[in-house]
């Protein structure tokens, strides 16, 4: 289980909705809007896991 950065629910990493990279990391999200707001500034929620 890991956690979406952006709104902070807890979701299966098998069955996120959308997955990035950023500096090396992977970030799984609950939703396309979630991973939408991600890509636009990583950097603001990259610090959130």
């Amino acid at each position: 289980m890991v956690k979406d950065p952006v709104c902070g629910m807890t979701i299966d990493e098998k069955k996120a909705a959308g997955k990035s990279e950023y500096q090396g990391q992977t970030y799984y999200f609950c939703a396309p809007g979630c991973k939408t707001k991600f890509d636009a500034d990583p950097a603001k929620y990259a610090g959130r896991q």
